[in-house]
């Protein structure tokens, strides 16, 4: 990983965290247990707090930052899809932020909610639990399902897993210059069969 100090803080990473070596870490960032940092990620602490509580992921490509004397905390198993943006807000537990959303300065989205891929968190919206929030600007379309809160816990997990799978078997190489005539085929299972069966039934 790549970590800078600034006025004297440096980053903080439990050992049993996962952070890919081209993610970047600065300043006040505190990342606790059994946690995943994707590629490209961006965490800068050098204006506010970042805490990324134990269980939690944040994957490639998001950024995450604040405002002077903030604090952007992603709560214990919280989960960040690909290119999200999060500035001086609280993402609260076992909530799950989509693809490219981003979410302002105090707002705060509920445990178990889903944040759509895309969509926009205002500045200090106040978001309730166990529920879909999307559009732009976002606001709560409906509550979830239990079925719909399991799958997010399923995904998450999956991230959790992968921490431990990277730690186990992830090494820089050179790519082979041509397929091998036996191989395997990657079997990992996790959301996004869940996510077939749903689409399926």
């Amino acid at each position: 990983m790549t970590c800078y100090a600034i006025d004297g803080l440096i980053p903080v990473v439990h050992p049993s965290s996962y952070v890919h070596p081209t993610a970047v870490l600065i300043g006040d960032v505190i990342i606790g247990p059994d946690c995943y940092i994707g590629p490209l990620a961006s965490l800068r602490g050098d204006f506010g707090r970042i805490r990324i509580e134990a269980g939690a992921n944040v994957q490639d490509s998001c950024v995450v930052h604040g405002f002077p004397d903030s604090e952007t905390v992603v709560e214990t198993r919280g989960h960040i899809g690909h290119g999200a943006v999060l500035h001086g807000c609280i993402i609260r537990h076992d909530a799950l932020v989509g693809m490219n959303a981003v979410v302002m300065d105090e707002a705060e989205v509920g445990a178990y909610s889903i944040v759509a891929a895309c969509a926009f968190v205002r500045a200090g919206l106040k978001l309730p639990e166990k529920s879909l929030i999307g559009g732009l600007p976002a606001k709560v379309m409906r509550a979830l399902s239990e079925e719909e809160i399991a799958w997010k816990l399923t995904g998450t997990q999956a991230y959790q897993d992968l921490t431990l799978r990277c730690h186990a078997s992830m090494v820089e190489v050179q790519p082979l210059r041509e397929v091998e005539a036996d191989r395997p085929v990657l079997q990992v299972q996790g959301p996004a069969t869940l996510q077939s069966q749903r689409r399926g039934s």
